[in-house]
């Protein structure tokens, strides 16, 4: 297939004038966990690189800075972004160097420094320890370890995670808490149930599960409602039950909103019955009022145009027969 190309770009082509330009030179950074390099392999070397990590942009920096030479101590001094200012990834070799050309630096002889800037490639929320990798690569310089950025005033952290909190680098979650004490005084424990769902889906609070221990009576008080009436009886308090029902409505709206589960957000999977265990779509599906679809079916089919007739009746046909099928329209919007 061709393009249509206006006077100007054709001209453009002709004279073999250039089409575009870069500038400043972009260097992308790799971002992944420890050991979590992309490992590309044939079956000729497969044991050899099953046993030797592929070395990264990332895995060099930290080796970088470990030397203890001049270009070493001056990389200690540089988030990852910057790195590329200063040093020329080797693609050959897999290794940082200094570079030869740029502006001198007024303090230190042999550094140079270029326009490049350093691109870390993008990571979604949603894969949490690598986003939070990431946001210590921006802002802790001179890292010698994926153990280094799990440190955070003199303490080895679990999780990248827990080593940003420590940093202060997370906001913290008082919007969300005062949101949700705020709710809990005027809206309904659905209401509240929905809103901790678009909170986790959509703001991502870095304790999450906090949150739920503090609220989730209010997100829960239906159900104990519910229990006390069918039982008929005051004295019924909480139970981990309740919390579970509680639990899985969160996860269904939580699955509604993003499609993920949620474990994903830093909260207890919810501990579903067999019966439970279904397609949430068929869920969906199924929810339909039936009268009301029936009124719409009953008002617009007169309103049916000829040609929408013939289409409209061959898909029921095959909804009546069950056959299923595939139908492909193709008109102008509106018609």
């Amino acid at each position: 297939m061709g393009r249509y190309i206006s006077s100007n770009e054709a001209i453009w082509h002709i004279l073999s004038f250039p089409i575009h330009e870069r500038d400043p030179a972009v260097q992308h950074l790799a971002i992944h966990l420890e050991n979590g390099q992309r490992v590309y392999f044939t079956e000729e070397n497969v044991l050899q690189r099953a046993f030797e990590a592929p070395k990264t942009t990332l895995t060099e920096f930290f080796t970088l800075c470990q030397k203890p030479d001049v270009f070493g101590q001056f990389a200690k001094t540089l988030v990852y972004g910057d790195v590329p200012r200063y040093f020329t990834w080797n693609k050959s070799s897999k290794k940082w160097e200094p570079r030869k050309q740029g502006k001198p630096h007024p303090f230190i002889t042999g550094i140079f420094k270029a326009k490049t800037l350093g691109r870390l490639y993008t990571v979604h929320p949603k894969q949490r320890e690598c986003f939070y990798l990431r946001l210590l690569l921006v802002n802790v310089p001179g890292p010698t370890s994926f153990e280094f950025l799990r440190t955070g005033n003199g303490r080895v952290f679990n999780t990248y995670q827990d080593a940003c909190r420590e940093l202060q680098l997370l906001e913290d979650d008082n919007h969300w808490d005062l949101t949700l004490a705020d709710a809990a005084l005027t809206s309904t424990p659905n209401n509240i149930r929905q809103l901790f769902a678009i909170i986790l889906t959509t703001c991502y609070p870095s304790q999450a599960q906090t949150l739920w221990e503090k609220y989730k009576n209010c997100m829960t008080e239906d159900i104990l409602h519910r229990i006390r009436q069918t039982n008929q009886c005051q004295n019924i308090d909480y139970t981990p039950e309740m919390y579970n029902e509680a639990l899985i409505l969160i996860e269904d709206l939580c699955v509604l909103i993003s499609n993920l589960p949620l474990n994903h957000y830093g909260m207890p999977s919810p501990n579903r019955p067999a019966t439970d265990l279904v397609n949430t779509d068929l869920q969906r599906e199924n929810q339909y009022d039936h009268g009301s679809l029936a009124t719409i079916i009953m008002n617009s089919e007169p309103l049916l145009t000829a040609e929408q007739k013939i289409i409209y009746d061959r898909i029921m046909l095959a909804v009546a027969a069950e056959q299923g099928g595939f139908f492909f329209l193709d008109a102008p919007g509106g018609t």
